[in-house]
């Protein structure tokens, strides 16, 4: 039985990492994964790949990759008041994305 995390952060949302050794970067969120819990930051937690030729004219190597960081140790930022938790409120019909500390709607 799989088991969806809920977050409440979405693709393209710019997060600052709270834990592990990119602490204190952020970056915006390329990929999420619901099912594991996890997330791809652009240009962190950095982690070398051997890769293989796929051809005889190409070469392989090793590469940098973006690897994935659990949801839990990120924060999104706000554009008022920098890294904040994310609440809703209904506006009509809709639900709204809402900072915490200001009420900046996201």
């Amino acid at each position: 039985m799989s088991t969806v995390v809920k977050t409440k952060i979405k693709k393209d949302d710019t997060v600052q990492i709270i834990a592990g050794k990119d602490k204190g970067k952020s970056g915006k969120v390329l990929r999420i994964d619901r099912k594991n819990g996890r997330l791809v930051v652009q240009g962190l937690n950095m982690v070398k790949k051997t890769v293989r030729p796929k051809n005889q004219q190409d070469k392989g190597g090793i590469i940098d990759i973006e690897a994935a960081i659990d949801t839990s140790n990120v924060m999104i930022i706000c554009k008022k008041c920098g890294p904040t938790r994310i609440g809703y409120k209904l506006d009509g019909d809709k639900k709204k994305r809402i900072c915490k500390k200001c009420g900046e709607t996201f």
